[in-house]
């Protein structure tokens, strides 16, 4: 089983979209592969429980069936920082709990666990932890997703020396362009190829039709998928 943490320079940086991106690519190649998002705050009432819109996304991408509450077991209605929401509901995150739901997902047996994080990198799970703390815990293998717009050197490179610092293994990051008018994007995407320590993956176009993912061979050879 191959398991994989998606995670971003911010909180809009496209986690949700290049990580349903990835499970469809797997999809392609018959593999076995579900999305896990254990923490999601920004919810709605359906089927008689709160379900966020990202994790159904990644249930939906995922190519066996999974129960909502797998995919996604702690879910919060207003869309602000989890700690605090879970918090307003008397609820306390902890690396147990995390522990506990990620064991549910592995006994799925399936070959691929794509699981992605909340918000930024270094997201506060409660008052004293931080979920990237949680990601060194089960010693998961990285993927940056960089949301390409005005900021994102900064946010990249601070979130590369954090993993430096953390001794995490970032196996590459994804360029996802989430801004159409981003002024010198290919420049950009040049910099941060050649300041980033790990090597580019994919680019997500934008695009208002299809989503589709540019793929590098390296990515294909992390996945441990032939082209």
């Amino acid at each position: 089983m191959k398991e994989f943490f998606i995670t971003g320079t911010d909180t809009d940086a496209g986690k949700t979209h290049v990580t349903s991106l990835l499970l469809n690519l797997l999809a392609q190649h018959k593999q076995r592969a579900v999305g896990f998002k254990p923490i999601a705050a920004g919810a709605e009432e359906a089927f008689g429980q709160l379900v966020n819109d990202d994790a159904l996304t990644l249930m939906e991408s995922s190519s066996i069936g999974v129960k909502y509450n797998i995919v996604n077991p702690f879910t919060y209605e207003p869309p602000i920082a989890p700690h605090i929401a879970a918090a307003q509901v008397g609820d306390r995150l902890s690396f147990d709990k995390l522990d506990t739901a990620y064991a549910n997902v592995k006994a799925l047996n399936t070959d691929y666990i794509l699981t992605e994080g909340a918000g930024g990198w270094c997201l506060p799970i409660n008052e004293t932890d931080l979920l990237c703390d949680w990601v060194k815990s089960q010693n998961l293998d990285v993927v940056l997703v960089v949301g390409m717009k005005l900021g994102c050197l900064n946010h990249a490179l601070l979130t590369a020396a954090h993993f430096k610092a953390l001794g995490v293994n970032c196996v590459g990051w994804i360029a996802n362009h989430v801004d159409p008018n981003m002024r010198e994007q290919d420049a950009n995407l040049e910099t941060l190829k050649s300041a980033l320590p790990f090597p580019l993956l994919a680019i997500s176009p934008y695009t208002d039709g299809t989503p589709k993912l540019k793929i590098y061979k390296t990515l294909l050879e992390i996945l441990s998928i032939n082209p």
